[in-house]
């Protein structure tokens, strides 16, 4: 198995990135953070891998961090969840968003990705309660607490998408008061600038 890569970032696609190693360009399929995370081409780019081997097909999927491979991984061993689907939830969810419906049942949240249905999402929080903790992740990556949830919850219900409503929860100063009302008056400040 292909466990990490280490290379020259060659060129960037809609899903995958192609990273030089040794004279060989590898298509690498990565969630959103990476791309966000990425350099220019020509820079270094160091991931943690998951090789799907298939009758017709070798694919290759990358991560910054290793529990976000854990995560795919335990993403893929829910029956009807392929690499597609679980690259999508990695995608529009963050690790500390997933965790957090899963912890709380809250499949609801999981069903904003595209793709996934009720019943699949409730079956990934079916199957990943008691496997997908908040203590078995990094603090940095887990982070999200009730309070961020609801104000996710609003943005969403106003019309922004999810990844639009993370981004403004990101905004948000770190020494804000914890009261929804303000919160979401400073997450909305984020789409005005």
């Amino acid at each position: 198995m292909i466990a990490s890569i280490t290379g020259t970032l060659q060129s960037v696609r809609e899903q995958s990135i192609i990273i030089g190693v040794g004279g060989i360009g590898l298509e690498v399929h990565v969630p959103t953070g990476v791309f966000n995370a990425l350099g220019e081409i020509g820079q270094p780019v160091e991931l943690v891998t998951h090789l799907v081997v298939r009758e017709d097909s070798l694919t290759l999927y990358g991560f910054l961090h290793e529990e976000e491979r854990q995560v795919f991984e335990m993403l893929l061993s829910v029956s009807g969840v392929g690499p597609r689907l679980a690259l999508a939830v990695l995608s529009t969810l963050s690790l500390d968003m997933l965790v957090s419906a899963v912890q709380r049942d809250e499949a609801e949240i999981i069903t904003r990705v595209p793709g996934v249905g009720k019943k699949t999402a409730q079956k990934i929080v079916l199957e990943l309660k008691g496997r997908l903790l908040p203590e078995t992740m990094p603090s940095e990556l887990v982070t999200v607490s009730r309070l961020d949830t609801e104000v996710i919850a609003a943005l969403t219900s106003l019309g922004y998408s999810l990844v639009e409503a993370q981004a403004a929860l990101q905004s948000i100063p770190r020494d804000a008061p914890e009261d929804l009302e303000e919160r979401v008056r400073l997450a909305l400040a984020y789409f005005a600038e």
